[in-house]
């Protein structure tokens, strides 16, 4: 067993944190958010992940897992820090990675090791994490071990993920390379993936995420054609992937996560061929408008009514709000139908009056409600997420407290004909 540094407690860094230490290694965890370390100290996990909170505290029971104000040496240094995308720029933000090569830098040891896990664009690793660690005087491949192992966990499965995902591992020489191996060997159960070098690995975990996105790109396009026929692109699709070499993905409001609707963009950093991949993006993110459009297909008028969102989870059955297209649609809705939509009789339209309920996310921030009041008086309910609670949702009790009974379900999770019988107009995208 080593020990070990984790940099940065989010999302990834806390579950592989406390996942290190369960199985036997000293791991001292570091955020550079202070409030982070505090609440983690008064027993709050501030990440939302099933069985998270019991794994953390076993980590911490076992005396295994200790949280640190500053860098510590450690023969790992495992980086799990953010690395957001500029849209408007469109530039990766790599200062936190930076950070963590300048903090790491001065204490870095010889036969050390430095395994950056954060999604960045190809050539990070080598291009922008090495000089820094080589501002110590030693050198990356010789004195000291350099990698990227990309995380390739689903939220709301990341424990078991973390164990059973296969890793890909591309250190800038052999030795790196098998330094790291040892240590995700202690863990995974599952195969390890070796690379020539870390670009390649950074890479793949980009196409990995970029052919999710982009076959969902495909679905979308197929659902805004269906729609133009007048026909039902589910249909379609299920009918197509009857052909054993067809594998059509589903539709639905947009992409949302960390990861799809940012991971395709770096790719594009340093190269222009970006074409495919971009259309792609630009067909997932233009889905909210595209509900938007189907509500205004049904509704007498979009301005001045009464729209219920069910679902600001980005994916079903996770509190994960990250980029969710629920929360996109319910922000165009209340800042964008202004302008999108003229008013009936010539005069200036009023927003509509959007209401959003999620039984999965428990945030402080957002104006949640309750179900029957975030429907009642609806003239319209938009499904966005495909949470559970909501494929079992009763039509007659939802109709009787809807003004008009108008149901957009963008992920299919409802049987059409049995809202019909209750006298619901139902769309699905």
């Amino acid at each position: 067993m080593s020990s070990v540094c984790v940099h940065g407690l989010g999302y990834i860094g806390l579950p592989t944190a406390a996942m290190l230490a369960n199985y036997g290694h000293d791991v001292y965890g570091y955020d550079a958010d202070a409030s982070v370390i505090s609440e983690l100290r008064d027993g709050e996990v501030h990440v939302e992940e099933p069985g998270l909170r019991a794994f953390v505290t076993q980590a911490f029971e076992s005396g295994k897992l200790e949280l640190v104000e500053e860098i510590v040496p450690a023969k790992y240094h495992v980086i799990c820090v953010p690395t957001p995308f500029d849209r408007e720029e469109m530039t990766p933000d790599l200062s936190y990675v930076r950070a963590v090569g300048d903090a790491v830098s001065p204490i870095l040891r010889t036969g050390d090791t430095v395994i950056l896990e954060s999604t960045v664009p190809p050539g990070t690793t080598t291009g922008t994490l090495q000089p820094i660690l080589e501002e110590s005087g030693l050198t990356a491949g010789k004195d000291f071990a350099l990698v990227h192992c990309p995380e390739t966990v689903l939220p709301g499965n990341i424990i078991t993920e973390l164990r059973q995902n296969a890793r890909i591992v591309g250190g800038v020489n052999g030795i790196s390379t098998e330094s790291a191996v040892h240590l995700y060997e202690s863990f995974v159960e599952a195969e390890i993936r070796t690379t020539s070098d870390p670009t390649t690995a950074e890479f793949v975990k980009l196409i990995q995420n970029t052919f999710r996105d982009t076959n969902i790109g495909l679905a979308n396009e197929i659902a805004r054609l269906a729609h133009d026929y007048g026909i039902d692109s589910r249909e379609a699709i299920e009918m197509a992937n009857e052909h054993p070499r067809v594998d059509i993905l589903q539709p639905g409001p947009g992409v949302g996560g960390h990861c799809l609707p940012v991971d395709p963009w770096f790719l594009g950093v340093d190269s222009e061929a970006l074409d495919l991949i971009a259309t792609a993006r630009n067909v997932n993110d233009g889905m909210v408008e595209f509900v938007i459009d189907l509500l205004a297909e049904e509704l007498d008028s979009l301005a001045d009514s009464r729209i219920a969102i069910l679902g600001v989870a980005y994916k079903g059955n996770v509190g994960d709000t990250r980029m969710s297209p629920g929360l996109r649609l319910a922000r165009e809705l209340q800042h964008g139908a202004r302008q999108a939509v003229p008013a009936t009789d010539g005069g200036t339209p009023g927003d509509p009056s959007v209401s959003i309920h999620d039984p999965h996310v428990d945030d402080p921030t957002l104006d949640l409600q309750s179900l029957e009041a975030a429907t009642t008086d609806a003239d319209a309910v938009v499904i966005a997420t495909d949470h559970d609670e909501f494929a079992e949702l009763d039509p007659d009790a939802l109709g009787q407290r809807m003004a008009q009974r108008t149901i957009i379900d963008t992920k299919a999770i409802l049987a059409p004909d049995q809202w019909r019988e209750a006298g619901f107009t139902i769309r699905r995208v």
